[in-house]
């Protein structure tokens, strides 16, 4: 079983590749390091969120243990634990702890990496919270989720709980922070501005993203889609809000460059599947793509002929 998750945790490349390329943007000499935590962080992502969907007596702190895992691959003082203590698998040969210790040793080797790792830990542990208490309709409701993002929603935001837990499930703060550890001068208000633009606005809007091309997917398989908590006639009107929030976000870095072109390029990824131009969404698609900005068309150029070239 352990076996089977962790070959398709792998298999999930697309957001590997995504993690990766935050790195695009790092300096050439740590830019390997960048790739390797962030590719190694992403991978155990999948692998965990895998685990944590399966059954279990106890989902709530199973799905704890195990996405503490995050929270320890970017928190160098952290000690390894058993994160399988709750789980019905315990013996995965020593894999998981295998890629978290990737992505520690790769980690340190950035020469900001002290700088970035309050801001890192502060987002696995959102993690942390959203995987362990965003729970299949098998395993039990969303209040406890709601309880929380409630508490963690940024005062005057004006998101909802289901747009706050949205983006605490969130891997893109992690690898924006990750490249930015590249960078032997970056100072910690840079830090804290990136950290604050990813969390709520750029990562909100990934989360829901995702959750609308694996509509159907989460139906067959009993998952709650946070987007179902939309009217549907409001559903398009909203996310392209947060689309202009999410951009304004990425303009207001010091260096903002980088930014824009991952956030265009990620909704561009999502834009671009077959299951976005599904007729029922496409209001959605039209609302966000136009108003994510012109750099969005072109980047959706590039991965229709990607998908195209398969």
């Amino acid at each position: 079983m352990l076996r089977r998750l962790a070959l398709e945790a792998i298999a999930k490349s697309g957001n590997i590749e995504g993690a990766a390329a935050f790195s695009a943007f790092a300096p050439w000499r740590h830019r390997g390091a960048a790739v390797r935590a962030a590719a190694a962080f992403q991978c155990a992502y999948n692998l965990l969120d895998l685990l944590g969907e399966q059954p279990s007596d106890d989902p709530v702190g199973d799905g704890r243990r195990l996405h503490e895992a995050l929270v320890y691959a970017v928190s160098l003082g952290d000690v390894c634990q058993d994160w399988y203590e709750h789980h019905p698998q315990h013996d995965d040969g020593g894999y998981l702890d295998a890629v978290l210790a990737e992505c520690r040793r790769a980690f340190a080797e950035l020469p900001s990496h002290a700088t970035v790792e309050p801001w890192l830990r502060a987002s696995a542990e959102r993690v942390v919270a959203f995987q362990s208490l965003n729970l299949s309709e098998a395993q039990g409701d969303h209040d406890g989720l709601e309880r929380w993002a409630l508490r963690a929603t940024p005062t005057g935001s004006d998101l909802r709980w289901w747009e706050t837990a949205a983006a605490a499930g969130s891997s893109l703060e992690v690898h924006a922070l990750i490249a930015a550890a590249a960078s032997p001068r970056l100072s910690g208000d840079d830090a804290r501005a990136l950290a604050e633009a990813y969390f709520p606005w750029i990562g909100c809007l990934h989360s829901l993203l995702d959750n609308l091309i694996d509509k159907h997917e989460d139906e067959a398989a009993g998952h709650r889609s946070l987007l179902a908590y939309y009217d549907p006639p409001r559903a398009a009107e909203r996310l392209a809000q947060l689309t202009a929030c999410a951009r304004d976000a990425a303009d207001n870095l010091p260096n903002r460059r980088p930014h824009r072109v991952m956030l265009s390029g990620m909704i561009a990824n999502y834009l671009s599947t077959q299951e976005a131009r599904e007729d029922e969404l496409s209001p959605v698609r039209e609302a966000v793509m136009t108003a994510a900005g012109p750099l969005v068309r072109p980047a959706m150029a590039v991965f229709e002929i990607r998908r195209l070239s398969g």
